[in-house]
């Protein structure tokens, strides 16, 4: 299992997300982060098991079931580094321009 390290604007995205869905009803914030977090175990045990975002380049992606967003990531040789957890209809590719 690789560890996962999630990009601090990646984390602001996660906790923005949370919020705004505790906002709409109590708990459901707590549902998002715990889609999230099993979404990071899975992404840890086979990250190639996601498939490529576009061709050519180095980021895979998964879709959550219960919401609508997307964590996009790199498979490193030691790590799983999460990129961004996206809505995934806003703004598409926003997140590129990240190291």
């Amino acid at each position: 299992m690789r560890r996962t390290r999630v990009l601090p604007a990646a984390e602001a995205e996660l906790s923005a997300a949370a919020t705004w869905y505790e906002s709409r009803c109590v708990g459901l914030g707590v549902d998002f982060v715990a889609s999230v977090d099993s979404a990071f175990e899975r992404l840890a045990q086979t990250p190639e098991a996601y498939p490529v975002w576009r061709s050519g380049r180095p980021y895979r992606r998964l879709v959550l079931e219960r919401f609508p967003f997307v964590i996009f990531f790199r498979v490193l040789p030691d790590e799983v580094e999460v990129v961004a957890v996206a809505h995934a209809k806003r703004r598409p590719g926003y997140w590129l321009g990240r190291p």
